[in-house]
C-alpha cells in the first residue's frame, strides 16, 4: 500500500463551492480532486524548473545565440537562406 499525508489548505468560499460542484459532477470525492490537482501541478513545476535547468546549463556552455544572431537567423529564414555557423 501506499504511503499518503493529509494536507490542509485553506480556500475561499467560492472556490470550495466550485470544487464541491466539480467533485460531485465528476462523482468523485473532494479529496480525489485536490490531490490529483497537486500532482498535476507538481508534475508540471517540475518539468518547467527543468526547463529553466536546462536552458541555464546551455548559458553556462555556452551553447545559446546572441540577440543579434537570432534577427539574423530570422531574417535569412525569410530569405530562404540557412545560417552558417
Amino acid at each position: 500500500m501506499s504511503k499518503t499525508a493529509v494536507i490542509t489548505a485553506r480556500v475561499d468560499e467560492a472556490t470550495l463551492q466550485s470544487l464541491d460542484a466539480l467533485a460531485e459532477s465528476q462523482e468523485r470525492s473532494r479529496a480525489w480532486l485536490v490531490a490529483k490537482a497537486i500532482q498535476r501541478y507538481v508534475k508540471e513545476e517540475t518539468e518547467f524548473h527543468s526547463f529553466i535547468k536546462e536552458g541555464e546549463d546551455a548559458i553556462d556552455r555556452g551553447d545559446y545565440l546572441t540577440h543579434e544572431e537570432m534577427i539574423a537567423d530570422i531574417k535569412s529564414w525569410k530569405l530562404g537562406r540557412k545560417r552558417v555557423a
